[in-house]
């Protein structure tokens, strides 16, 4: 069996950083960094599980920096994937400047950046593909875990065709979702129709027929070996995204129906059952402890990253990051209808030491070749790292919050928690495409509105209770929301309505008043009819008025408790 200590052997071997900065394909000729040894593996059994999840749309090489703030509370607390930066490090054994270290640390992010590059791209995702399925070509299961369609300019501009066309192309057994439903109702049922592969998401049901929308259960046969996949879509849809958009489908984690399909792929002969999950990692850690017959979940949703799987009651967690960063492939032998032994390697997917896929990189040449000049249009540059991952802000999101109260006129700024987003270095221009990464949604408006203080306290409590609720299953997605002109303190620790105190708007420093009213502007709000310019233009007209950005380390939020 695979084991922590094999991991890190491989890590170790290749962890020598050199001095110097000049990209990794220099880095790899010193280190001896190569494709090969991405691919290193010992294989294991009669199946291979390749998966990937939450890329959105990112389908070129990028910067991405793993958050630096993970906190986890009640019986989490401290446990992986709720450790960063140094303790991550520390906790698996990864040397601080290796490839791995790069990788799954936000310690020395923009050094380590400058020689090891950019991750990701499908391109590069399908050589790994690939070569893996060259060597086990009758024994590869590649699944996507969802938040593939939404997430770039060219995602937006089709809607989530070209990421179908691409997801096709690269051989995709099985896939399920949460941000793509942000298409709304028709378009996710056309998009689903050009699909080459299963859409499974057994948790969402029509309301009116209370009839099952998508199957729930998949089937293949691996190695001789029959596979049940079992797909679960974000549970929180209609909650974290708007419900007018599939206004006649409800979600939810239906434990009891989770286990009816396991149930149901057991009873059709699966000897290995799979959950395809976009729960997020807590709810599927609780889930694996409660829903029996489950031998592996492939999770989504938190962008979690780890280097080895975790078990919970006999079931595997495999956790495979975001944006294309990596490929998780795991190895399982099955004897009897149970598993019995397994082999597991989380892949980083490093750009530049990985030849690019010809037919892939025709199909992402020949999406992107239509939007080439706006895509690339320079707004500025940065002076500082621009981020957005990160449990309480992103300096990427405290951007967002400037341009919202400069260009609307607002006291405060309020920005999602979201999780998706590439990351820039210092010196970099900045591009439109740079923009639509952080930006790219169907409810783009800027809203300028009066809210109380007494409100803006309800809004961080609501957001708070749903990424700090001690019961996984009542967390509902997302990392709190952003904050420009205040400050506030929070202790993540506390019951609902008592986590957030002492807010003060920054410009005066007085006490948020519960009673006065406040100029507000936000972005992406869940309410049909909300009225503003899309955020892309707000924020790139920002950036072309100001030249050259430079976003300081986010002090205005004060945690305690954790």
């Amino acid at each position: 069996m695979f084991t922590r200590r094999d991991f890190f052997t491989l890590a170790a071997a290749t962890a020598t950083l050199m001095g110097g900065a000049g990209g990794l394909a220099r880095a790899a000729a010193q280190q001896k960094i190569t494709q090969d040894d991405l691919l290193k593996f010992d294989p294991v059994g009669q199946v291979t599980l390749l998966h990937i999840t939450d890329i959105h749309a990112q389908l070129v090489p990028i910067y991405f920096r793993e958050p630096s703030v993970n906190l986890g509370v009640a019986e989490v607390k401290g446990l992986p994937p709720h450790i960063t930066g140094k303790d991550f490090l520390k906790e698996f054994s990864i040397p601080a400047t290796s490839p791995e270290g790069y990788a799954l640390s936000s310690n020395d992010f923009t050094a380590l950046a400058k020689n090891y590059g950019k991750v990701g791209g499908l391109d590069r995702l399908a050589t790994l593909i690939k070569a893996i399925r060259a060597q086990r070509p009758a024994n590869t299961l590649f699944l996507d875990g969802g938040d593939t369609w939404q997430g770039s300019y060219t995602s937006l501009q089709e809607t989530g065709a070209d990421m179908v066309r691409a997801m096709n192309a690269l051989g995709t057994d099985a896939m399920t979702a949460h941000w793509e439903f942000t298409y709304g109702t028709d378009r996710v049922q056309e998009l689903v129709e050009m699909l080459e592969f299963p859409f499974l998401a057994g948790n969402v049901r029509d309301t009116e027929w209370e009839e099952p929308v998508f199957d729930g259960v998949a089937y293949f046969e691996r190695g001789g070996v029959k596979i049940g996949v079992v797909g679960q879509a974000f549970p929180y849809t209609p909650v974290a995204n708007p419900r007018y958009m599939i206004p006649s489908w409800s979600f939810g984690i239906q434990e009891k129906r989770v286990q009816e399909l396991v149930d149901e792929a057991r009873a059709g002969g699966a000897e290995l059952v799979v959950l395809l999950s976009h729960n997020g990692f807590d709810v599927d850690r609780k889930m694996a402890g409660r829903v029996t017959g489950i031998d592996v979940i492939l999770t989504g949703h938190t962008h979690d990253a780890l280097p080895v799987v975790l078990e919970e009651k006999g079931t595997l967690l495999v956790a495979s990051g975001s944006h294309g960063k990596f490929l998780s492939r795991l190895d399982i032998e099955v004897k009897g209808g149970k598993m019995t032994n397994y082999n597991y390697r989380l892949i980083p997917v490093f750009s530049d030491v990985i030849e690019p896929d010809p037919e892939i990189s025709a199909i992402v040449k020949g999406i992107r070749e239509p939007h080439e000049a706006e895509l690339t249009r320079v707004l500025g540059r940065t002076e500082s790292l621009l981020y957005r991952r990160g449990n309480f802000n992103g300096t990427f999101d405290d951007l967002i919050c400037q341009a919202l109260m400069e260009q609307r006129d607002a006291q405060i700024a309020l920005s999602p928690g979201f999780r998706w987003g590439a990351s820039l270095l210092p010196g970099q221009d900045i591009t439109v495409e740079d923009v639509y990464n952080m930006t790219s949604i169907t409810y783009p408006a800027a809203y300028r509105n009066e809210f109380t203080g007494e409100f803006l306290k309800v809004i961080l409590e609501d957001v708070a209770d749903n990424l700090f609720n001690p019961d996984p299953y009542y967390q509902q997605g997302g990392d709190m929301v952003r904050v420009g002109g205040m400050s506030y303190a929070i202790n993540p620790n506390n019951a609902m309505g008592r986590r957030i105190s002492d807010m003060k708007l920054i410009a005066t420093g007085e006490a948020i008043d519960p009673a006065k009213t406040y100029t507000v502007a936000g972005w992406a709000s869940v309410n049909e009819g909300t009225e503003g310019p899309p955020i892309w233009d707000v924020v790139n007209g920002y950036i072309e008025d100001k030249k050259v950005v430079n976003v300081p380390e986010n002090k205005n939020i004060r945690i305690s408790g954790s």
